[in-house]
């Protein structure tokens, strides 16, 4: 294998490599940081890098495998970057603004941390939108980043940058947070996986683990890479009230899907979604049906106030007031999509309107819930469009999907749902290329805290479509 296609193996064959002593920790930390400086000044996806650090710890990793010290573990060796919105010990957290760059953290976030211990080792930050508050992904902090099937393009958001970096081989393993999408967005813009655990099945740090939106979990290109993650980070942590007790193990090589039954919606009832996207959605329900599973489109009927009411929530939370307490002492130094997002956050009427978003998500699992019980999975859009623009203005006006106005911001992306409905499991996966070249994802959505599921139906269209998945014979901006 080249140099250049080694920066896109999976963690579980490096991982195999290591163990059989046929690929070195060193040599795929060098592939990586030689990808990355030869495309991150056209993509952009990483904020801080320490690649001598990382370096330094590959050949400790390197050793470990070779039988000196002590024995390797799970992680042993492997790049991680890790998103800017995530602590990690002796290293700044910017958020993506400017107000927080010279913020240096004493102490690692729960997963990170959990990360760490299994021996992954960071060599970048990954950009995000100011705030973590958009599904675009560029700021005054760290510029445009931009998406490596097509430049043109943006990565989406908020973990943007470690979407991006994924796909151009710039890491291994990657992590993301996700309040409204912000894993899953991503994944689909730039043809990866992502997971979105039930809430707290992971530990996060404050205050986003008390948001019952919120999610943190992995970023990868394969199936498999997410579970090995997944199952490193899983589980209660002392120092996280909402971390769940039960420590749920994925199998790495689940059964698959014959005999399941899978529902499929591909609007919700109310999105608009362009042409290539349900022609891809459909694909995928045709491949798993392939693969043995009985796949029905449901009518879950869903309406357009879910998003009106998903937003209550945001401008109620973190999300929207700490553009307010930014702004009152930093206004020259934020983002205007930030300082907009204060302006809404302002509008709030109060506790009624937060109120409003628990009547909707109650409301939306009156379908969603009787469906679950009659299918294993619901498999949906992750995104309506391919991709927004790599500059998309996420209060613009005059912003169409399949030939409707829609919100610029939450027309786009069919990912908040469920986090309005936090227990479900959602794992994202490509689901083909739209004409663009940017590729298009499918959201398997799983019964309450059922994680297994929703990684077997993953698994299961990894196998029946590879091509669909970013790997070393089958990436973006290849050397000329």
């Amino acid at each position: 294998m080249s140099t250049e296609d080694l920066a896109w193996i999976s963690a579980a064959d490096a991982l195999c490599g290591f163990r059989a002593r046929s690929l070195s920790p060193v040599e795929l930390m060098r592939a990586v940081i030689a990808r990355a400086e030869a495309v991150n000044p056209r993509v952009n996806a990483f904020a801080d890098t320490c690649f001598d650090e990382a370096l330094a710890a590959a050949k400790v990793a390197e050793a470990r495998w070779m039988g000196r010290g002590d024995a390797p573990r799970a992680l042993e060796g492997v790049p991680l970057a890790v998103k800017d919105a995530q602590r990690l010990a002796g290293k700044r957290t910017t958020h993506g603004s400017l107000v927080f760059a010279g913020e240096v953290d004493p102490i690692s976030d729960p997963s990170i941390e959990r990360l760490l211990g299994a021996g992954a080792i960071v060599h970048a930050r990954t950009t995000t939108p100011e705030f973590c508050l958009s599904g675009v992904c560029f700021s005054r902090m760290w510029g445009v980043t931009r998406n490596p099937h097509n430049l043109d393009y943006g990565p989406g958001g908020s973990s943007g940058g470690s979407g991006a970096a994924l796909a151009a081989g710039m890491t291994t393993l990657a992590t993301g947070t996700d309040i409204g999408g912000s894993i899953r967005i991503p994944a689909s813009a730039c043809g990866i996986v992502g997971f979105k655990p039930p809430h707290g099945r992971n530990p996060d740090g404050p205050p986003a683990n008390f948001d019952r939106f919120n999610h943190c979990g992995p970023m990868t290109r394969t199936v498999t890479d997410a579970a090995l993650m997944q199952n490193v980070t899983a589980g209660a942590h002392p120092l996280d009230h909402d971390s769940l007790r039960e420590r749920v193990v994925l199998p790495l090589e689940p059964d698959g899907v014959k005999g399941l039954r899978i529902a499929c919606s591909i609007d919700f009832g109310y999105v608009a979604v362009d042409e290539e996207v349900r022609a891809n959605t459909r694909a995928a329900a045709a491949a798993l049906q392939e693969a043995g599973a009985v796949v029905e489109e449901v009518d879950l009927g869903w309406t357009e106030a879910v998003d009106r009411d998903a937003l209550h929530w945001y401008n109620a939370m973190h999300f929207g007031r700490q553009t307010i307490w930014r702004r009152a002492a930093h206004r020259e130094l934020i983002t205007d999509y930030a300082l907009k997002f204060a302006e809404a956050a302002e509008r709030l009427t109060g506790i009624d309107d937060v109120h409003r978003t628990f009547e909707r998500a109650h409301l939306m699992y009156q379908t969603l819930g009787p469906a679950l019980s009659q299918f294993d999975a619901l498999i949906c859009p992750t995104l309506a469009i391919p991709a927004v623009k790599a500059e998309h203005d996420p209060y613009d006006p005059e912003f169409f999907v399949a030939g409707k106005r829609v919100d610029p911001e939450y027309g786009w992306a069919m990912t908040h749902p469920f986090n309005m409905l936090h227990n479900c499991p959602v794992l994202a996966v490509p689901s083909g290329r739209a004409g663009n070249g940017v590729p298009t994802g499918v959201q398997i959505v799983g019964r309450t805290f059922d994680d297994a599921t929703v990684f077997r139906v993953g698994r299961a269209l990894e196998r029946a479509r590879p091509q669909w998945f970013v790997s070393p014979s089958n990436h973006p901006m290849r050397a000329p």
